[in-house]
C-alpha cells in the first residue's frame, strides 16, 4: 500500500500494527442492539462508521 499512486495525486498513509490481540472476546449483550451502523452512500458495503449510543448509567 505504501507505494500505491492514483493519476490525480492521492497520497497514501499505511501503519503496521505489531501488537498481538486477544481472540474470541465478547461484547456486552446490549452493545450490538444500540450500536447504529451509518453506511456510506457511495460504497456501503466498504465504508461505513458504527456510533454506539451514549448510555447514562
Amino acid at each position: 500500500m505504501a507505494t500505491a499512486t492514483t493519476r490525480t495525486g492521492l497520497k497514501l498513509l499505511t501503519t503496521i500494527l505489531y501488537n498481538t490481540y486477544q481472540t474470541g472476546r465478547n461484547v456486552a449483550v446490549d452493545f450490538k442492539s444500540n450500536l447504529k451502523i451509518v453506511f456510506d452512500q457511495f460504497l456501503p458495503q466498504w465504508n461505513y462508521t458504527p456510533k454506539p449510543q451514549l448510555q447514562v448509567i
